[in-house]
């Protein structure tokens, strides 16, 4: 009966064509252009439309196929199981500790274990000990770090010395000579294209054809990601790297089915939620596609497994307890697109070791996804999404564009070389460090809604805010850091770092300057500038003095010269500034205060003419403007 109703309910309602809607959008408009209204035009270089509708399904071919079905933009399995994972540093001589750690945190909900190797005289000992206690055949190992080379030589031995099931071993290893390459800008003590590392990959491989689900090779789009690069970039240079590997591998002496299945893509995820979603949906479909013509013989060949990290880029050091929120839904583009495991960053990872209670807290995350949302129940519940859909097709033919170029130059290694990756992921990154200059990308509480009252801890200091500041040697003894790059490197930053440099240099210069809100004329509009202004000049540590209401500009005056703010901002309506912003400038022409019109007033010209030069709008480059008030400042 309900069905019937429903159905009838349904056949009242007569469709509404695309054209329907686009003379009512046009109508709304009034004249107004679309394009620039409506449309996104993203970073990835593709546009996104307002709404989608059935009909803009029609030539996309993956539709219709299950999870587990090539082309795998659905998964790469049946369901949604993910492994959650967290991440050790194991410093020479302290595998006991680590192993003590490893035993914590498995109790806690973690069922993959990351471990980084710092030193490259790991030794069986060391491996014994770090395994003590812990069943191989139920958790997911993963290896990192300087000596991951020797761990997995270790593991390998262990595994056949102890006669562990083939089928019951997951490890991965990343082992990542490319990734190296593009961070540190040279082939270190290798042979000049790297040709030994990948003979001691070949070696490691014919080792182990009977450990399907061990995975020594990494592909780390996450690199990438790291430096600013946009998702389409991210993906299409991580799978010209995988695809690096089974070139190079295949050439000595191996078949794809030895070298594919042994390659584990690391990704990250930023806030961008559907893209990240449609990013990951994207990555499955492409990587079965490269792998095509090859003619793999074992189905997961084609398979792309993907490791995913929260977002290290968009993580910042004022109001640290806001990447909390960063780091939950960036998991959730993950848990939804289906990956093989996820590592949520503690909040405090910028700037300090993290601690029990921050690490807790990224483990929990994921744990609230699965036993509360039920997040892995799901598989691909985005599937059949117009929205995502349309993404996922649009992030995939400009990676697959961008793959293509790399291929045309040689691959990866010799597009790096010539440095056509760097300039790629170097513009992209230039332009979304003006987007948070203009707060065009916001980061919250950093370019935009900052702590008025937070000053930086002892624990942020200025190698924690400066690019390429606090180079940490990774204590192997291999002296690579030290080498001079043969290639320009590519490097990691975080999105807030021009910012942040700029509030602690205030918080650290042992002054506290002001900005006071001298709020007059129409209410409304002062309140509106005053809230604006307060918010500008705060993302600069600068202390905000906020007023409700001056009856006249004469008591704002006096109340602005009694705080002692070395900055006055004007914040009333555009029509009442041509009288009021020349009072209040004349009141301070002979000291040494700055005063800011807030706003951007068609009688600007007129005000400029009488002497006023400090303006802000939202059309103003807020990080620029902020570093010209501090050196006016001398701070």
């Amino acid at each position: 009966m309900a069905e019937e109703k429903a159905t009838k309910l349904l056949s009242d309602f007569p469709p509404v064509t695309t054209g329907s809607w686009e003379e009512v959008i046009a109508k709304d408009l009034k004249g107004a252009d679309r394009t620039k209204k409506l449309v996104w035009r993203t970073i990835e270089g593709f546009s996104a439309e307002p709404y989608y509708r059935a009909e803009d399904m029609a030539e996309l071919k993956h539709l219709g196929t299950l999870p587990g079905e090539f082309p795998y933009v659905r998964g790469v399995k049946s369901d949604n199981a993910w492994r959650v994972r967290q991440t050790i540093a194991v410093e020479p001589g302290e595998a006991r500790a680590a192993n003590r750690q490893a035993h914590d945190v498995l109790m806690k909900g973690v069922d993959s274990l990351g471990f980084v190797i710092k030193s490259k005289e790991f030794s069986a000992t060391d491996l014994d000990t770090l395994l003590d206690g812990i069943t191989i055949t139920a958790i997911e190992l993963a290896f990192s770090g300087c000596g991951v080379y020797r761990a997995a030589e270790l593991f390998l031995d262990k595994a056949a010395a102890e006669g562990l099931d083939p089928e019951q071993v997951f490890a991965t290893f990343a082992i990542d000579p490319l990734m190296k390459l593009s961070r540190k800008g040279s082939w270190g003590c290798a042979a000049p294209d790297g040709a030994k590392q990948f003979l001691r990959i070949k070696e490691l491989l014919e080792r182990a054809p009977q450990y399907k689900r061990v995975r020594l090779i990494a592909a780390s789009g996450t690199l990438f990601h790291n430096c600013g690069a946009s998702a389409v970039q991210e993906l299409a240079f991580a799978l010209a790297m995988g695809h690096e590997y089974v070139v190079r591998l295949t050439d000595l002496g191996l078949n794809v089915d030895q070298v594919a299945p042994a390659i584990k893509f690391n990704f990250s995820v930023g806030t961008s939620y559907f893209i990240e979603i449609a990013k990951l949906r994207a990555a499955r479909m492409l990587w079965a596609n490269i792998m095509k013509p090859y003619g793999p013989k074992r189905g997961c060949s084609s398979k792309l497994r993907a490791h995913v990290q929260t977002s290290a880029w968009n993580q910042t050091v004022y109001d640290p307890y806001v990447n909390m929120l960063r780091g939950t839904t960036e998991a959730m583009s993950a848990a939804i697109a289906g990956v093989d495991s996820i590592e949520v960053l503690p909040f405090d990872h910028a700037y300090e070791q993290p601690t029990e209670f921050s690490a807790r807290i990224a483990r929990n995350t994921q744990l609230l996804l699965k036993e509360e949302s039920h997040f892995d129940q799901v598989t691909d519940p985005a599937a059949g999404s117009y929205y995502i859909e349309e993404l996922t097709a649009s992030i995939a033919a400009e990676a697959w564009k961008l793959f293509l170029a790399v291929e045309e130059l040689g691959g990866y290694v010799a597009a790096f070389e010539k440095g056509f990756i760097q300039e790629q992921v170097e513009a992209t990154a230039n332009k979304r460090d003006q987007n948070i200059a203009t707060r065009r990308e916001i980061l919250l509480g950093t370019n935009q809604y900052p702590n008025f009252t937070e000053v930086a801890p002892a624990e942020i200091t200025a190698d924690v805010v400066t690019r390429g500041g606090g180079k940490k040697s990774c204590h192997c003894g291999c002296k690579h850091s030290d080498r001079e790059p043969e290639y320009r490197p590519l490097k990691p930053y975080r999105g807030a770092m021009a910012f942040e440099a700029m509030r602690l240099r205030t918080d650290r210069s042992g002054r506290e300057p002001k900005a006071f809100m001298l709020t007059c004329g129409t209410l409304a509009m002062a309140r509106a500038r005053a809230q604006f202004a307060c918010n500008f000049f705060a993302c600069a540590g600068i202390r905000t003095v906020d007023n409700t209401f001056f009856a006249s500009v004469a008591d704002g005056i006096e109340a602005a010269k009694a705080s002692g703010a070395q900055i006055v901002v004007v914040c009333a309506a555009d029509d009442d500034y041509a009288t009021l912003a020349p009072e209040v400038f004349a009141a301070f022409r002979d000291s040494n205060v700055i005063v800011v019109v807030a706003g951007a007033p068609a009688c600007q010209p007129e005000l400029e003419a009488a002497g006023i030069s400090h303006f802000i709008s939202v059309r103003t480059n807020v990080l620029q403007s902020l570093e010209t008030y501090l050196a006016e400042l001398g701070i």
